[in-house]
């Protein structure tokens, strides 16, 4: 046996009669638990209940009965059990019904049977008297759960009480102190954490992880559960009291208490603001007691920071302000991502943090946001600052000059394969020996054109696993990546084909070809307009095309079946025995014959076609019998294609064009971001390092040695124009005339509380002083 299985044993006192240990016994076994020697679980919701619990079976322990000795003298056969003995339902009664009357003579009966309050005969499935009376506050008060407390520290194991913990897999872990913030009850927080409550005790249970069906996942810790449930004040006292709760401490998934604040976000207004104010509240105050802790820098098992973390889930409410947020208080000032540069009037240059945000970094939040097609407001937080002018620096910096280069590097790879494919030769003249220059050219090419193939196949599943999207989010963001991988692979199968010495390569050289050419559009996200247009076009053939073409072809596939079927010539033979004409006597003009009828589902899929799009002709079937039927498929048929379908597919295209119109812009941001990031990671290290964006700035001494890499953004803000900003720098635009890394030269200090007014005040006279001198 472990000696963690040994230290689950316990000595208890035990004075109940034989009867009272028989009803205690463990539910009826059946079913698959009885052939697995287990018992049935308790009901495992809700927590608490006004009605009859059903109590969980007594664990074995080392318990004994102090009147042993009487049950052998035959004197306590049937011990007298009067209101002074305390059963387990009697405190659940008392403390249920906030009755402290009820719980007279309890620490008497205590003391005189030697036993406890966190005895294992006083707890269901975890559950305490001490939890039961916290579940049933009134007005936030519940006068039994001081005399709990008070009992259980006269008998002395005040500790193991206010500590014990639910054991069912529904709410295992969770404790008093966790009840208490739940309930929103402060003194009862302050009261178990006097008493020696665990503040770094885990709620594990499954109510307590995201899952199917009710729960609620706040990080499992006591804090936490404060943090997520806007307690500012029980957040302080459990970081601030004489036994600190840790804000760096993580959960069963490496979150800690700013993870879970990121996790409970859902963008709304309301939450998003106190789930911004109690996250703030903690950093200022994890930053006043540890200054020299990191807490923002801290990840979990998935190795998120919370910023990523938001980035991920699409809280783009709380991501925004993580992303900007800054502090205006001095001693804080550290623990901003945004900083006011210079301010004139509305015009301000901001300074923004880059840690984890530029794709430079492993793992960074574009490379989150950009390949997490899941992602639902990837657009709308692709434009926030500093990602929007992050991503056009890039752009500017090397991805317009790169992409324009693979563009003419594709268009010599496709006039090649034009030329290559025009001029084929026939397989079965294998193998080619070239005699001329023009051999060698053309041999030249097809290497040239398989190499592109093999390359344009590799990258499309690469740019397929990267992603690992839905299927739905996959034709939209991996659209291109699935044409080329499909123009790659057609082409290695004819090359395939080729070498076999078999003609049907050339069907999958054509296809190729063509596909080579759709894919020219790929290069059409470069310009904002053609790439708008070219992603509406995308949005139509994998949304309103293909459903068109799945109800279509299954109505083409119907009606060919039925008129074959319909139009279908007897056998010769039989013709030929019943005296019926046989086919030479059909009808003829010369030498001419009518065109063959509908013999074949092939032949009768190609003529319902042309029905389709107004081109079929009728006037070869007049011989065939059973005619009215088949004018009756025939109308049904151009009813159902031509006039209902084909007008469906123009009315559901024009709404796909006005539903997209908003939506394109941002796709075609999402895929040029996609782009610049595919292009900086094909940078040689050395031009990835020249090109990296932003600047090294040591952001003054009132930062300490406070070194970071920042991207500078011109905003002009007309609600902010008039307020009191501190300013890294007080001449605007002083960055433009000198690109100096360090700011914290004594003519660059902190200018704190000065309006824009009075800065312009200032600016106007210095220029008219220089006039005069």
């Amino acid at each position: 046996m472990r000696k963690s299985e040994i230290s689950d044993f316990h000595l208890e006192a035990d004075d109940r009669t034989e009867e009272e240990k028989r009803k205690q016994k463990a539910p009826k076994k059946d079913g698959l638990a009885s052939a697995l020697g287990l018992s049935k679980e308790a009901p495992k919701a809700p927590m608490d209940t006004d009605y009859q619990e059903e109590m969980e079976p007594v664990k074995p322990q080392i318990q004994f009965n102090l009147n042993f000795d009487k049950e052998i003298r035959g004197e306590a056969s049937q011990p007298k059990r009067d209101s002074s003995t305390f059963t387990i339902e009697r405190l659940f009664e008392a403390v249920a019904s906030r009755d402290v009357n009820k719980l007279d003579g309890l620490y008497q009966y205590l003391n005189q049977n030697m036993k406890k309050l966190s005895d294992s005969l006083y707890q269901s499935y975890g559950k305490t008297a001490l939890m039961k009376a916290l579940l049933h506050l009134k007005d936030g008060k519940n006068e039994t759960i001081e005399e709990l407390v008070d009992v259980s520290e006269r008998i002395g194991d005040i500790k193991e009480f206010v500590n014990a913990a639910f054991t069912d897999s529904y709410y295992k872990g969770q404790t008093a102190l966790h009840i208490a913030i739940e309930r929103r009850s402060m003194s009862y927080v302050k009261l178990l954490v006097s008493k020696g409550a665990e503040v770094h005790a885990k709620a594990c249970g499954k109510f307590f992880q995201p899952h199917d069906g009710p729960n609620f996942y706040f990080g499992e810790l006591p804090l936490s559960l404060a943090a997520c449930t806007n307690q500012p004040d029980i957040v302080s006292y459990l970081m601030e009291n004489e036994f600190p709760a840790d804000a760096k401490m993580a959960d069963s998934h490496g979150n800690t208490v700013l993870h879970a604040l990121v996790l409970v976000a859902d963008n709304s207004k309301e939450n998003t603001e106190f789930v911004t104010a109690i996250y703030d509240r903690i950093l200022k105050t994890n930053a006043r007691l540890h200054p020299k802790i990191k807490l923002e820098e801290k990840e979990n098992n998935d190795e998120l920071t919370p910023l990523k973390l938001a980035a991920k889930n699409g809280k783009i409410g709380v991501f925004s302000h993580i992303l900007q947020r800054e502090f205006q208080e001095n001693h804080f000032k550290h623990l901003s991502r945004k900083f006011t540069e210079w301010a004139y009037g509305p015009v301000h240059s901001s300074l923004y943090d880059l840690t984890s945000v530029d794709s430079y970094e492993n793992n960074s939040v574009l490379e989150i946001l950009i390949y997490g097609s899941e992602i639902p407001n990837r657009h709308e937080m692709l434009e926030k600052e500093p990602l929007s002018c992050l991503l056009e620096d890039k752009w500017k910096k090397f991805g317009r000059g790169m992409f324009f280069f693979n563009f003419l590097v594709y268009l010599v790879y496709l006039i090649i394969f034009t030329v290559v494919a025009y001029n084929k030769k026939d397989a079965t003249q294998l193998p080619f020996i070239p005699e001329d220059a023009w051999d060698y050219l053309y041999v030249s090419g097809q290497l040239l054109t398989l190499l592109a193939n093999c390359y344009f196949f590799v990258t499309g599943i690469l740019g397929m696993t990267r992603k690992r999207p839905k299927l739905q989010t996959l034709l939209i963001d991996g659209y291109y990546e699935i044409l080329f991988f499909a123009q790659g692979l057609l082409f290695l199968v004819a090359t395939v084909l080729y070498w076999a010495g078999r003609q049907e390569y050339l069907g999958f050289l054509v296809i190729c070809l063509t596909l080579s050419w759709v894919n020219v559009l790929y290069y059409s996200r470069g310009n904002k307009h053609m790439g708008i247009y070219s992603i509406m076009i995308q949005m139509m053939i994998v949304s309103d095309i293909l459903r068109f073409f799945f109800v279509y072809i299954v109505f083409l596939l119907g009606f060919s079946a039925a008129m074959v079927t319909l139009l279908m010539e007897p056998p010769l033979k039989n013709q030929t025995k019943q005296g019926s004409p046989s086919p030479s006597d059909a009808p003829t003009t010369g030498n001419k014959c009518v065109t063959a009828g509908y013999k074949s589902v092939p032949h009768t899929i190609l003529q319902l076609f042309k029905f389709t799009i107004g081109m079929g002709d009728i006037e070869f079937i007049q011989a065939h019998q059973y005619m009215e039927v088949f004018y009756l498929l025939l109308i049904g048929y151009v009813v159902l294609s031509y006039i209902l379908l084909l007008n469906m597919l123009i009315a559901l295209m024009n709404n796909t064009v006005k539903k997209t119109t908003m939506e394109s812009a941002g796709i075609w941001r999402v895929q040029r971001a996609l782009t610049i990031l595919e292009m900086e990671k094909r940078l040689l290290c050395c031009l990835k390092k020249s090109f990296r964006s932003g600047v090294e700035i040591k952001l003054g001494t009132a930062f300490g040695d406070d070194r970071r890499r920042c991207f500078r953004v011109k905003e002009m803000n007309w609600n902010k124009w008039n307020t009191n900003l501190v300013n890294i720098s007080e001449d605007p635009g002083c960055c433009d005339r000198s690109q100096q890394s360090d700011l914290d030269s004594p003519s660059r200090g902190f200018t704190i509380g000065r309006s824009w007014r009075s800065f312009f005040m200032e600016s106007t006279v210095r220029r008219r002083t220089s006039q005069f001198t």
